[in-house]
């Protein structure tokens, strides 16, 4: 902050403004002689002290003018062990002896994982000194040291992808990053390799996740998801994802020291997976070690559960559905679509035989019923993700659709699809059984379509009426709607014969222009 700018301001009588640039003023100021001080040859208990202060001044956008500049930021990076610059970036430095060296290192990365967070300056400065490639250099030695070492690297790491795209790139391209996390994530997680895409079995006995070992696995899956956000495809890209997706379906069938830290390892496991290409699903499915069930052509159907159960308890939950369920959604979905086997399992568990016809589809507690009664969310995106993922499991015919959710509760799926005629959606599915049971059958003929259930008779309420008096409610209702159609409160519609919505009048025209001339 320039001192001859303050000067001028503090000339006016705005107290709280001459507070505040002052306070800002004496903190810069700070910034700037920490900065100084660890720029000199200080012992190891002074740097760390100097770095915990400049930690906590970080968190404030508001001064990290001095800290976000190339100088500031080769000061951090050079403390944190960190080779950057543009050439030599390749190397590591000597890494860290002593508990205080160790300690100097760690609160070097945390203030640089705040400053890049916080500056814009900074992320372009540490894209231009090529810190990426430092923190990669780091992970590759795969020296046993510090967890926070670890822990705070693959956070600067997970930041810079996040933040800078063309550093994802770089990650991507050059220093070929998705092969180096997964190989992370296999020492942090001990994996032994059985098959090609297989680990072995965790089995009932194993011992939950470390915790310490849990928090870099987290962090590593941060940073593959960034890294997979965009085609990462290649000479050998493909076997790399499908190493991936290996190792997802194992860190699915693990467990960590707490149940809420084993639903947040699944919810990253399941983002990551959903980056994936759909092709690499078949891994998590096709264990020849392992083996399968007869009924699925031999696949193992456990991280297919898994996933059911993951997606039932955030249903349950109630909140946050749009980052907490439409993910694990998206992936059941699109698994489904594309491999038979899913698709079965699945509906078998969300979609079993119809014997229940008395009670509205959205009413229960089964996940058919939870699902149903998403289709009407005030969320667009929960609400569609829902009513998808239900109309893959039925093959996308609205038939079937109708038959488990009813008219009222899919018409939002079929206007979006332009389905309100009937037929099927674009994606071919095998000719697999699809029976009713004896109940459906059997009710099928007295089920309301638009509830999607057997209703109990109701009174009619014209049956005693005159046909004067039918006649004066009939007119009645006409002028109501008349009324409100012409205020332009409701819009009369009807269904083209392609199934999509059209306005009343223009969809009474069509069968007219469509037909052949005659009397």
């Amino acid at each position: 902050m320039d001192l001859n700018s303050i000067l001028s301001k503090l000339e006016t009588n705005n107290e709280e403004e001459i507070k505040r640039l002052l306070h800002q003023y004496n903190v810069e100021r700070l910034c700037q002689g920490l900065l100084t001080v660890l720029g000199r040859q200080v012992g190891s208990c002074c740097q760390s002290t100097c770095l915990e202060t400049l930690r906590i001044l970080s968190r404030d956008k508001r001064v990290l003018g001095p800290v976000g500049t190339r100088e500031g930021m080769l000061v951090l990076a050079g403390l944190a062990r960190l080779q950057a610059g543009e050439e030599g970036g390749d190397s590591l430095q000597e890494d860290a002896q002593t508990e205080e060296e160790e300690r100097v290192v760690v609160e070097a990365l945390k203030c640089l994982c705040n400053v890049v967070f916080n500056s814009v300056a900074a992320q372009q400065v540490g894209a231009d000194v090529q810190l990426a490639r430092g923190l990669c250099a780091r992970l590759h030695a795969a020296r046993a040291g510090c967890h926070e070492v670890g822990l705070f690297s693959l956070r600067l790491l997970f930041l810079l992808s996040a933040l800078r795209p063309d550093v994802r790139g770089g990650l991507q391209r050059e220093l070929h990053a998705v092969g180096l996390l997964t190989e992370v994530l296999e020492r942090t997680l001990d994996l032994r390799w059985v098959g090609p895409y297989e680990v072995a079995h965790p089995g009932l006995q194993a011992l939950p996740i470390p915790a310490e070992d849990n928090e870099r696995a987290m962090e590593a899956l941060k940073a593959l998801f960034n890294l997979t956000l965009s085609d990462t495809s290649d000479e050998g890209g493909d076997h790399q994802l499908r190493l991936v997706t290996a190792i997802m379906r194992h860190l699915l069938m693990l467990k960590t020291q707490t149940e809420d830290k084993t639903e947040e390892a699944h919810s990253h496991a399941i983002n990551l997976l959903s980056n994936l290409p759909v092709s690499c699903l078949d891994v998590l499915i096709d264990l020849p070690v392992q083996g399968g069930q007869e009924e699925y052509s031999g696949k193992n159907m456990d991280a297919v559960q898994v996933l059911l159960d993951f997606m039932e308890k955030r249903i349950d939950k109630g909140a946050n559905y749009k980052e907490g369920l439409t993910p694990v959604l998206s992936l059941l979905t699109e698994g489904s679509r594309y491999h038979r086997e899913i698709r079965r399992y699945i509906k078998t568990q969300v979609l079993p035989p119809l014997k229940e016809v008395k009670v509205r589809p959205e009413i229960g507690s089964t996940v058919r019923n939870k699902l149903v009664r998403l289709m009407t969310h005030v969320d667009m995106g929960v609400k569609q993700s829902a009513a998808e993922f239900l109309f893959v499991l039925c093959k996308e015919s609205v038939d079937h659709l109708l038959k488990y959710t009813g008219y009222g509760n899919a018409a939002g799926l079929l206007v979006a699809r332009g389905l309100l005629a009937g037929g099927r959606g674009e994606t071919l599915y095998s000719d697999d059984e699809d029976s009713d049971t004896e109940e459906y059958k059997s009710a099928k003929p007295f089920i309301n379509p638009i509830t999607g259930h057997v209703e109990e008779p109701m009174p009619n309420p014209i049956e005693d009426m005159t046909e004067e008096q039918k006649e004066y409610e009939a007119q009645k209702l006409v002028n109501m709607f008349d009324k409100l159609s012409r205020q332009q409160l409701i819009r009369p519609m009807g269904v083209r014969r392609d199934g999509t919505l059209a306005p009343l009048e223009e969809a009474l025209r069509q069968p007219t222009a469509d037909s052949s001339d005659s009397d």
